[in-house]
């Protein structure tokens, strides 16, 4: 008889174990899985009449945020700041979902079922939203917008050490608001205008669109020298204004003709075409490539936004038959795309001893009592090249600042690494934009003890010169960043 009672209890033990792990399963495990999915038409329901969490700069500014409209049972989603960090937030539409944090950090913005402490809490089931803290430092968000001006582009400033992500910016953009109006006819009407605006300003230029880098890709052939064949460090070119191209007819000519030839801080300095073209050619295919991808070409990186895009740089096969491509690739042109995201890691790397840290955009959630949810651990996501390559690099960098292609950037007391991009573009036939430029830049600073990292593209812009470089429009812009982020100058 008690060996029965027995085998009853434990029966029933068991019984109840299984219920319990599966309400805990439900209501807490799949709570947020379950009231989102697809089949589920009671959350769409509950869109507007449940609270959301608010997301926040790494400085404490409301980035987004619910508040209850008076007089009723339902909440109005809001971005204080207007279009400032809609290419961060991104969007939260009843019709067209969402994009950015909305989306990415959605599980914990939406109400759920608090991490019971105890099993009262467990029956109890209580309800809570958390918020998103980013590492998004407000002023320097304003400090890019008010850089860019009316120029389209894109600005990212990173710190090397952790790749927290403190500004990102791409203009032009668009106002979240709208979007999440619960007004249909409004929310409709935003989202016509933005896809028929011909500027495209639900485009995210830092992360979602690749454009030909330019001179900025020679910081990755230089590494390559070092990492490959440093010998390649030690020629001196003849000054020249353009080369022959192997197996062809065709010329590779220097940015608006220019002479330049010398030893390779000179080269970088002035940022010579047919000399790194001449040394792409003698590093080869299969040591340029696998430079490329150590730096993280090809690949996408990990940064905690959707939409972000890979950059490419073609398979050694590519260039089997087509050596003068080599030349090209090795002055990122030709097959070669980067993102600004990928760009700012190529500086990252340098300015990290070769190590380029994951970039994220958020530090921590927190519950509604402030305690930490979930925190971000800063981690390696590639080791690019050696902790000497990139300090022999970092120096080469410092000379384009000082004697090169990036003087204008120059801040009193602040030794900065740069380069400067100009990769040549057509616009139309329109004679006034022909040889318009990608204009690029990335830059690092203190140099001794990095800080910071900016990295700017403005494409397709006609020059306000004869010949549009990098250094005329992106240069201003990294110099605000810098000034900003370091607390001198004239943004200090």
């Amino acid at each position: 008889m008690r060996r029965r009672i027995s085998l009853v209890t434990l029966v029933l033990l068991l019984a109840f174990a299984l219920v319990f792990l599966q309400l805990n399963n439900l209501q807490v495990v799949q709570a947020s899985k379950l009231a989102n999915a697809p089949g589920n038409t009671s959350g769409m329901s509950r869109i507007f009449t449940e609270d959301r969490g608010p997301i926040l700069t790494a400085d404490g500014q409301i980035m987004a945020e619910s508040l209850p409209i008076k007089g009723q049972t339902a909440y109005q989603r809001v971005y204080p700041a207007g279009s400032l960090y809609s290419d961060v937030t991104g969007y939260f539409s009843l019709i067209y979902g969402m994009s950015g944090l909305e989306y990415e950090m959605n599980r914990y913005l939406v109400p759920h079922v608090a991490v019971p402490q105890s099993l009262a809490q467990l029956l109890a089931s209580p309800t809570t939203t958390d918020s998103v803290v980013t590492t998004i430092e407000s002023k320097l968000q304003r400090t890019a917008y008010q850089a860019l001006g009316s120029l389209k582009g894109a600005v990212i400033a990173l710190d090397p050490r952790t790749g927290a992500i403190l500004a990102l910016a791409s203009n032009p953009t668009f106002d979240p608001a709208p979007l999440a109006s619960q007004a249909t006819t409004t929310e409709i009407q935003a989202w016509k205008a933005d896809l028929a605006n011909p500027e495209n300003p639900l485009l995210d230029r830092a992360i979602s669109r690749a454009y030909p880098p330019g001179s900025t890709f020679k910081i990755v052939t230089t590494s390559a020298i070092f990492d490959h064949d440093p010998g390649l460090a030690l020629i001196s070119f003849p000054p020249v204004a353009e080369i022959s191209l192997p197996e062809t007819t065709h010329r590779l000519h220097n940015y608006a003709y220019e002479v330049c030839g010398g030893p390779l801080p000179e080269t970088l300095a002035v940022s010579c075409d047919t000399a790194f073209a001449q040394l792409g050619l003698k590093l080869g295919a299969q040591n340029l490539a696998a430079e490329a991808n150590a730096f993280g070409f090809n690949h996408v990186p990990p940064i905690d936004l959707p939409g972000a895009a890979p950059s490419t740089f073609p398979p050694v096969s590519f260039f089997s038959q087509n050596l003068p491509q080599l030349a090209f690739s090795a002055i990122g042109q030709g097959n070669v795309t980067a993102t600004l995201l990928q760009i700012a890691l190529v500086g990252s790397a340098i300015a990290d001893h070769g190590v380029i840290m994951a970039p994220h955009v958020v530090d921590r959630v927190l519950s509604s009592q402030e305690s930490v949810v979930a925190q971000y651990t800063p981690h390696v996501w590639r080791v690019a090249t050696s902790a000497s390559t990139a300090a022999k690099v970092a120096q080469l960098m410092v000379g384009v600042v000082r004697f090169g292609t990036a003087v204008g950037i120059q801040i009193p007391g602040v030794e900065i690494a740069a380069k400067t991009g100009t990769a040549q573009t057509t616009l139309t036939s329109n004679s006034s934009q022909l040889g318009a430029s990608d204009n690029w830049m990335v830059a690092f600073a203190p140099v001794q003890d990095p800080k910071v990292v900016v990295a700017v593209v403005v494409p397709k812009q006609p020059g306000l010169s004869a010949n549009p470089t990098g250094a005329e429009y992106a240069g201003p812009v990294v110099k605000a960043m810098l000034e900003t982020a370091l607390g001198v100058g004239g943004q200090g």
